[in-house]
């Protein structure tokens, strides 16, 4: 059974999870829909993973940061898993680098709690797996072969499954060990960012397809599979790849061959932990209009694959001016003091930047009513833009006190 065909029962509607676990508030009426709590939401101990989604360049990263430093400040025993390649999660937290092994946050943490931090590392994430669940001569044999070192390296699709297997890691971790009580997942910095949620299988289907059987049959087949017919399909390949590189697969193949139930057992174990109660899904985007339509096909997607959604972060909005000069007015006045003398130009500047701010968070207002006329039960948190980047943890303790506003 594929991670796509697996059913796992869930209670309730997403409107009757938020309004039972508690994770929104009403909103203040103006069509924007309710307010996603980020403190509710860390605050529930029933939330044991946190999983942050959305295009690129939306903010994952720094959200995903942000919740992970604000429940171990209230007591949670977190730890935050990146797969975004950047060093930016490293550099806020004062890391000098992150990798595939959990490291203890500085400052971070109250009340009890604590915060990790770590980066997957695909490769090393993959050969784990293999020397976890192969025999020591099994997985040098595996180690060692060029196919796996590309596959493991540079596949498409491999990052999100390893990134699969990871959580599964640390969930097992938290679990048995009682090392964490919730981890909070920064997803791949993909087109699509819940190719995840298909890597597995894509993967299973490469290393158990029709192709690679083919390619392992003289290994495992009897004679009869030895025809003129594969010689002839053999050679071509030859041509085509090089027989060294057919060599390599069939080689690989065959030393893998064990571990294949074993790779969608797990996929399928960490697919049904992704559905249950315990996960929550954050959308993160931008107020921007192609930032809003991948969240509105991200909501779709995980209510379709039964994944449980607590809301929306909508990242980086414009403040709104409580100047009562309106767009016009602003735009009417620069005008007139263009031509002025002294400080006519520099005041006329001030107001056509105040005019600007002004459309923007008008567009910005709109898109987020369109996006809640749409997904009405979708709770949606608005983080106001900074000044300048996020670069240490007094950055992130802002952007968690403005997700919890």
């Amino acid at each position: 059974m594929s991670p796509r065909s697996r059913t796992s029962p869930r209670t309730g509607t997403p409107r009757e999870r938020h309004r039972y676990g508690g994770w929104s508030r009403p909103g203040d009426g103006d069509g924007t829909g309710d307010v996603l709590d980020a403190d509710a939401l860390i605050a529930d101990r029933e939330t044991r993973i946190i999983v942050c989604c959305g295009s690129g360049g939306v903010g994952k990263t720094t959200t995903s940061a942000a919740l992970a430093l604000r429940a171990a400040e209230q007591g949670r025993k977190v730890c935050v898993l990146t797969i975004d390649p950047a060093r930016r999660l490293a550099q806020s937290m004062g890391l000098t680098e992150l990798d595939n092994v959990p490291r203890p946050v500085r400052d971070a943490g109250a009340n009890g709690g604590s915060l990790d931090a770590m980066m997957l590392d695909m490769k090393r994430t993959f050969d784990e797996v293999v020397e976890a669940h192969a025999s020591p001569e099994k997985a040098k044999q595996i180690l060692q072969n060029p196919f796996y070192i590309a596959l493991s390296s540079s596949f498409a699709g491999t990052q999100e499954y390893m990134a699969m297997e990871k959580l599964g890691q640390l969930h097992a971790d938290a679990v048995e060990g009682g090392r964490w009580d919730l981890i909070v997942v920064d997803t791949p910095p993909s087109r699509s960012a819940l190719d995840f949620l298909d890597a597995p299988e894509r993967l299973s289907s490469l290393l158990d397809g029709r192709f690679i059987k083919l390619l392992l049959t003289p290994a495992r087949g009897p004679a009869r599979f030895l025809t003129a017919g594969f010689g002839m399909v053999t050679g071509a390949l030859n041509k085509v790849l090089g027989a060294q590189i057919l060599t390599d697969v069939q080689t690989f193949v065959a030393a893998f061959d064990t571990l294949f139930g074993g790779f969608r057992q797990r996929a399928e174990a960490t697919y049904a932990l992704l559905q249950a109660p315990e996960t929550a899904f954050v959308v993160v985007a931008s107020p921007e209009n192609d930032a809003l339509r991948e969240a509105m096909y991200f909501v779709e997607r995980l209510t379709e694959e039964r994944m449980p959604l607590a809301g929306l972060v909508l990242n980086r909005v414009t403040v709104p001016s409580t100047d009562a000069v309106d767009e016009a007015e602003a735009e009417s006045a620069a005008r007139r003091l263009d031509e002025s003398a002294g400080d006519g130009p520099v005041v006329a500047a001030l107001l056509r930047a105040h005019a600007d701010r002004v459309r923007a968070q008008a567009r910005e207002s709109r898109l987020r009513r369109r996006f809640a006329g749409a997904h009405p039960a979708v709770p949606i948190v608005p983080v106001p833009a900074l000044a300048g980047d996020v670069h240490d943890l007094d950055g992130l303790r802002l952007i968690g006190e403005r997700l919890a506003s």
